[in-house]
């Protein structure tokens, strides 16, 4: 199973937010290695914490774009209800497919996670200096 790497091109130069992205890619990396075997169970728990703590995370990121005044918050902000609709899709597929769900759910966080900090979150760290 594909696991995310961290690399500091995935900072943005905000301590908290910075923090948040290398615990989300640990949980993520929690889910790569469950998914080899543990019950289902532990799977719909990581999985569930997962969704908990990128909204969470995400709540974050839009206040600190709104007290910055952020000229690209609403195309950000988009960004991240997009996501969050295809993972309560693929939550709720879990419960019938199971381990097909919880591959696309990872692999969908992983092409997510590349691609936005290394386009949106770079640029947000670009203009928050």
């Amino acid at each position: 199973m594909t696991q995310l790497l961290w690399s500091d091109d995935f900072c943005i130069g905000v301590e908290s937010i910075d923090h948040e992205h290398r615990e989300l890619i640990i949980l993520l990396n929690e889910i790569c290695q469950a998914l080899g075997g543990k019950s289902g169970i532990v799977k719909d728990k990581l999985m569930g914490e997962l969704f908990a703590r990128i909204s969470a995370h995400f709540a974050l990121e839009e206040k600190i774009m709104r007290n910055h005044r952020y000229d690209r918050y609403q195309e950000h902000k988009l960004d991240h209800d997009k996501l969050l609709d295809e993972l309560r899709e693929i939550m709720d597929d879990h419960e019938a497919s199971g381990y097909a769900s919880a591959e696309k759910l990872v692999k969908a966080l992983v092409s997510w996670f590349t691609l936005h900090f290394k386009s949106e979150d770079a640029r947000l760290h670009r203009q928050l200096g």
